[in-house]
């Protein structure tokens, strides 16, 4: 019996997903400003609240190291929403496939799996697009904090967060295809369990010490430590992104192999036709 010859990889059929997705984002104003609203909403909660603590040091004698620690907040927050946003657009995409019970017709087209996770990483920049480039222009305009004014070293801390973002946004969806939507929680949940590992707004030296062993296998962690030892210490760590691109690239990998793993548990228990509750 002759088996059917592989499908090559096809950029035409990525195209389709992803103006798909535009079709549907773009027809709904509600999808299109929740994309900013939230962004929006913690910009100016961590600026105002920048705002705060850099004047109530105006008069003490901490005045250089609580200044600069505060003017890292807001950088922390825009960079934080780098990597929310990133999981979370990757994720929707996938979400709109189990809304809309079109999952099934997806796996048996000649879409690859390939094809339609890179249709839905591009998706994920799109999102992220819409609602993080006007944030990072109001930050400059409310609070003078200048994101883009970082130089080169704002291109390796989006590297590495989109594709954090990525790789678990690509094992949050395998465990919503494989479970159904029960699961659906885990989507809008688990970068908020990440967080305090990943030292978003302290540094990990503030973490019990077996806390700090696992805070550092967390590739946010390095971002958010080169973050602060640029704003603060105006000194730019390329180790600490080195290592951050391999931890992602292993997390990345191991996302695929959990993703394809748990397409073929699906396949075998029949759930990419029920994909309800």
């Amino acid at each position: 019996m002759n088996r059917a010859a592989p499908q090559r990889f096809s950029l035409c059929r990525v195209g389709a997903m992803l103006r798909r997705y535009l079709y549907l984002l773009r027809s709904s104003l509600p999808r299109i400003l929740d994309l900013i609203y939230w962004p929006l909403v913690q910009m100016l909660t961590w600026g105002f609240l920048q705002t705060y603590l850099a004047k109530a040091s105006a008069g003490g004698p901490s005045v250089g190291r609580l200044g600069l620690a505060a003017g890292a907040l807001i950088g922390a927050m825009l960079l934080w929403d780098i990597l929310f946003r990133g999981q979370l657009g990757f994720s929707v995409s996938f979400l709109e496939e189990m809304w809309s019970r079109n999952v099934a017709n997806l796996m048996m087209s000649p879409l690859s799996i390939g094809e339609f996770i890179l249709a839905l990483m591009a998706m994920s920049i799109i999102r992220l697009s819409i609602g993080f480039l006007p944030v990072t222009f109001l930050a400059i305009l409310f609070f003078g904090f200048n994101l883009w004014g970082l130089g080169v070293a704002v291109g390796f801390f989006f590297a590495n967060l989109i594709v954090t973002g990525w790789a678990i946004g690509l094992f949050c969806s395998g465990v919503v295809l494989r479970y159904g939507l029960a699961a659906e929680s885990l989507v809008w949940t688990i970068m908020f369990l990440m967080q305090p590992l990943a030292c978003v707004f302290y540094p990990a030296s503030v973490l019990p010490k077996p806390l700090q062993a696992f805070a550092w296998i967390l590739p946010p962690t390095y971002v958010f430590e080169g973050l602060r030892a640029l704003l603060i210490h105006h000194t730019f760590h390329a180790d600490l992104m080195g290592e951050a691109f391999v931890l992602n690239m292993i997390l990345f990998g191991a996302a695929v192999l959990a993703f394809r793993r748990m397409l073929q548990d699906a396949r075998r228990a029949g759930s990419l036709l029920q994909t309800g509750e």
